[in-house]
């Protein structure tokens, strides 16, 4: 028996831990203080009326012998699908429904993806990142290959003629930056894509937060796409589902890698890994798409957009650069008087009591930065702006 090695040269899990350790150091010895957490990733806020609804009724019918489900269909709910469907349908993308396979969320799915490639391939990964991209393929032992965010791109790097990758990861909006490509950017990428057969892994689990509508909320708003590129999306953020669980990957006829459908390939790991997300819950992700759903979902979102306005707000006062948080519920600020991220997040917690993410947990291109979040409380937001504001 052999254990799989590529796991010991995976890095310690160490940033929340640490995170926590310190969090709980100060609290022994500050049992008075009030502490306000804006790194939390996830959302606050409960489940839409017309979501509850859906899944109370979906509950009945489970007790019933004759609504009663049993296993489901591979891909999802064919009704889930067509809803999946229709909302792209707004956005100007026509997908036929399977194309659209449903899921536990798209972290699994971001690294579900790679049992279709091969692991002699080499993968693309930003720097500054959501770690999980890095870690699946650490994992398989594959090569990896870094760009570089930094603040004079933005932290939304591009692709030039000595770009090497066979598969890259694309976060727009971006986990932990906030940053959000143009359509003109992602053409780069598709192009780019396009000319080396490469395949793009292009992560959307923030989409429904860009308020620019000029911005893509999708990558098959670019001509191209679908013959490059396999979407990952979440409810998670988009309506709460972090403790549900459900997502849809969406995988387009139209991409084909040595002769072969990666949709066929794809529909061959899940009959064979997966059995599909609850019937309840894909009732109540179903009423997300409904126009209450819709409604009551996004109201939910105004609500996180003007919490990271508060805060977009204070740091521009107080004169610190940031990313993110017009378009994204993270907002990644530069640490001033050049303090690393985590002499930044001790100065955060004693000086103001405020809790945020060191932007070194998220690669080198990390260190300096720090990441706020706008899932929290808007008093409480208020609150920790305020006391940044006074100090």
């Amino acid at each position: 028996m052999k254990i799989n090695g590529n796991f010991m040269n995976l890095k310690d899990s160490y940033l929340f831990a640490l995170i926590d350790k310190k969090v709980s150091e100060y609290r022994e010895s500050n049992p008075d203080k009030e502490l306000i957490r804006l790194g939390i990733g996830d959302v606050t806020l409960p489940l839409a009326p017309a979501v509850i609804e859906a899944m109370q009724k979906a509950v009945a019918e489970m007790g019933n012998a004759e609504t009663f489900k049993g296993y489901g269909e591979y891909q999802g709910y064919a009704f889930l699908r067509r809803a999946v469907c229709g909302y792209y349908e707004e956005k100007g993308v026509s997908l036929d429904e399977n194309e659209v396979f449903i899921s536990d969320g798209a972290k699994s799915d971001v690294s579900n993806i790679l049992d279709i490639f091969d692991t002699d391939n080499t993968v693309l990964v930003p720097d500054p990142v959501y770690p999980v991209y890095v870690d699946t393929n650490v994992m398989a032992g594959r090569r990896i290959n870094f760009i570089n965010g930094n603040e004079d791109n933005n932290f939304l790097p591009l692709p030039d003629n000595s770009t090497e990758g066979d598969i890259v990861y694309i976060c727009s909006p971006n986990n932990p930056t906030g940053a959000v490509y143009t359509k003109e950017q992602l053409k780069i990428w598709v192009d780019w894509a396009l000319e080396r057969d490469a395949v793009i892994l292009f992560d959307s689990a923030y989409e429904a937060y860009i308020q620019d509508k000029n911005l893509p909320a999708s990558i098959y708003q670019v001509p191209g796409a679908k013959k490059c590129a396999i979407e990952f999306c979440s409810l998670s953020k988009t309506a709460g589902f972090t403790g549900t669980r459900c997502g849809y990957t969406v995988v387009p006829h139209e991409l084909v890698r040595q002769n072969s459908s990666l949709n066929r390939l794809w529909l061959r790991r899940q009959t064979t890994k997966f059995n599909g997300v609850p019937y309840i819950v894909q009732r109540g992700a179903e009423a997300v798409f409904s126009e209450p759903g819709l409604s009551q979902v996004r109201e939910s979102i105004r609500y996180y957009m003007n919490n990271a306005r508060i805060i977009t707000e204070t740091l521009s006062k107080l004169g610190i650069w940031f990313a993110g948080g017009t378009n994204s519920p993270y907002i990644w600020l530069k640490c001033p008087d050049n303090m690393s991220s985590w002499e930044y997040f001790d100065y955060l917690l004693h000086n103001y009591n405020i809790v945020g993410t060191p932007g070194a947990g998220f690669g080198n291109n990390g260190e300096g930065f720090f990441r706020l979040t706008a899932f929290g409380n808007t008093d409480n937001i208020s609150k920790a702006m305020a006391r940044m504001s006074n100090g």
